[in-house]
């Protein structure tokens, strides 16, 4: 019997586990390990709320979680209830599927200001992650700075941008929707280093910004090279461009009180401010004949109480596994870090591709698993259990999670799918009798 740990619950973890029931058949027994009680990583923290058909996928994940030959570990901490050692020790083969979930910090000075949030927290913060509850983004300025151009940063941008009524039916958080009902945000930048040729929003992404009640998308016109370029783009990125030039050329709506202005060819020199953000300066910038970003010299300030920083994540450092700090992720060759030990999706490649990217990743992963030795004759399950048993820490079961799931749903307002439980205090409660 094969015996193999993954640590992680999203994408990627699940996407791996499928791949092994498959690979392996009857011959396998599977622990996905979380130290949330509450799984699939990204899909309930990560995805934007307005976007529940993306969030659907989890339907996918009951399936593998459900089977009897998978179990789900929540509440156990990687470093602190058990070491990547350890696991080693008691699994034939260890998976980190843990994702990036840190921000990628700026790197300008002022950055350390109170109202500089990195998109991870401010994304956390809305889907109700346990780590941000707490957050309380300034909202009191009439203008915000989000910096980066792809799709997180259109998902900050857009949640800003929208009504009350617009998020009802999302599953955003309480206690993120009441101060945005009352923010007083009504200019929004959305900053990129280069031009609409090279920006990485997806159309999906990029044509909501034209459906928004009361905002209105701003491009200047002046930002795009001669139309005849856009031919040589490929098509996804061209019918981007073909948007963004329709919302260049409509202009702003006087009807609505609300922008968002996508300001290319801006890159942050730093934060503004004593106490708190009060202003970014930056950097105008052009493309040379490489697509890279080169500065022009010229400088603007644009006045903000909220900078939000959406340039990217990092995977957590585990103590013990080899970590490439400037890459962001393990050091490793085709997800192997060592003998038994792996890694996959984000925590492999680093922070690029979507939520689908991380199926043919666990799939060609478990391909190289089953390429090494079979079995090792390790505890497994049993081992797993007697060690957390001793160390006193409360495992949240799937079946505890269902219970987690029914009550959200029993809590949702109006329209919504669910209110997430936010407290570990109170998630606690579910699991710890």
């Amino acid at each position: 019997m094969r015996t193999l740990a993954i640590v992680g619950s999203g994408p990627a973890g699940f996407y791996t586990a499928e791949a092994a029931l498959k690979a392996f058949g009857d011959a396998v027994r599977i622990d996905i390990i979380d130290r949330l009680p509450t799984p699939y990583g990204l899909i309930r923290a990560g995805v934007a709320p307005d976007h529940q058909s993306i969030k659907a996928v989890s339907r996918r994940y009951d399936q593998v979680a459900t089977d009897p030959r998978v179990r789900f570990l929540g509440h156990v901490s990687i470093g602190t209830d058990v070491s990547v050692e350890e696991l080693t020790a008691i699994y034939d083969d260890v998976v980190l599927a843990v994702g990036a979930p840190l921000d990628r910090p700026l790197g300008v000075p002022g950055e350390d200001l109170p109202g500089v949030i990195g998109s991870a927290a401010f994304v956390g913060w809305y889907n109700g992650h346990p780590d941000f509850k707490d957050l309380a983004p300034p909202l009191s300025a009439e203008e915000a700075v989000v910096v980066g151009n792809g799709n997180v940063a259109i998902d900050c941008a857009r949640i800003l941008a929208k009504t009350v009524c617009e998020l009802q039916d999302s599953d955003i958080v309480n206690h993120a929707l009441d101060p945005l009902s009352r923010s007083a945000v009504t200019r929004i930048h959305v900053l990129g280093r280069r031009g609409p040729h090279q920006a990485s929003f997806t159309l999906k992404e990029v044509g909501e910004l034209g459906e928004l009640e009361r905002a209105t998308p701003i491009v200047r016109p002046g930002d795009f090279p001669p139309a005849e370029s856009d031919a040589a783009l490929e098509t996804g990125q061209r019918r981007v461009v073909e948007v963004l030039r329709r919302f260049a050329a409509e202009g702003p709506d006087a009807a609505k009180p609300v922008t968002v202005s996508l300001d290319f060819f801006r890159r942050p020199l730093r934060v503004l401010g004593t106490d708190r953000v009060e202003g970014i300066e930056v950097m105008k910038t052009r493309v040379d004949e490489s697509g890279q970003a080169v500065d022009t010299g010229e400088t603007e300030i644009i006045p903000c109480g909220l900078v939000v920083a959406a340039i990217g994540y990092r995977t957590s450092a585990i103590p013990g596994v080899p970590f490439d700090d400037k890459a962001g992720r393990f050091v490793n060759v085709d997800g192997l870090i060592s003998p038994g030990l792996w890694c996959v999706g984000w925590a492999r490649r680093g922070p690029s591709g979507t939520i689908g990217t991380n199926r043919p990743d666990g799939f060609a992963l478990v391909e190289r698993i089953a390429a090494t030795e079979s079995a090792k004759g390790r505890t497994g399950r049993a081992g797993i259990d007697a060690l957390l048993k001793a160390r006193g820490v409360t495992i949240a079961s799937f079946e505890d999670w269902q219970k987690i799931d029914a009550m959200e749903i029993s809590r949702a307002r109006a329209g919504a799918p669910r209110e997430k439980i936010v407290e570990l205090t109170e998630l606690r409660k579910v699991f710890a009798d």
